[in-house]
């Protein structure tokens, strides 16, 4: 990842905390949110949505959580389908939701794409992004789920 500097981090750190905030009306944990130079295999989840960005910015960025949060989330929602597809249209809001709020910061130049989502195995995420991502470990209630950010600037 080349150029994307704290305070592009810190809007990620932000959207996520304000998902989270939004839904429930409780505050997420951010764990830790560092730079990946090389294995982040423990971050991936069953669950994992991603957004592909354009424009300012190129890459990807990866929500990634067990199926019981986000059946969780669901529940606070009040959506009663609890299905396989329901849980990974989820996961792809969720991405959706945290790109779009990042954009904010990043302003209207940033393309997003529609989200794209995946039952995942423990070491999906490290299989797929670069080497020096972002990663934003999140706990909320007893849950724990990861936000890989792969981004890098392009103009």
């Amino acid at each position: 990842m080349s150029n994307v500097t704290e305070k592009d981090i810190r809007s990620f750190v932000d959207a996520v905390s304000g998902y989270f905030y939004q839904i429930s009306e409780e505050q997420a944990e951010i764990n830790a949110a560092f730079l990946v130079e090389g294995e982040i295999s423990a971050t991936t989840f069953d669950l994992t949505g991603y957004i592909t960005l354009s424009g300012n910015f190129s890459g990807r960025v990866y929500f990634s959580a067990p199926r019981v949060m986000v059946t969780r989330l669901l529940l606070i929602m009040g959506e009663a389908d609890r299905s396989e597809e329901r849980l990974l249209d989820a996961v792809g809001e969720i991405a959706n939701t945290i790109a779009g709020n990042a954009r904010k910061h990043f302003g209207e130049n940033m393309e997003i794409s529609v989200p794209v989502t995946a039952a995942t195995e423990h070491d999906w995420l490290q299989s797929v992004v670069s080497p020096r991502s972002y990663v934003i470990l999140v706990k909320w209630k007893q849950y724990k789920a990861s936000v890989v950010v792969d981004i890098q600037r392009t103009r």
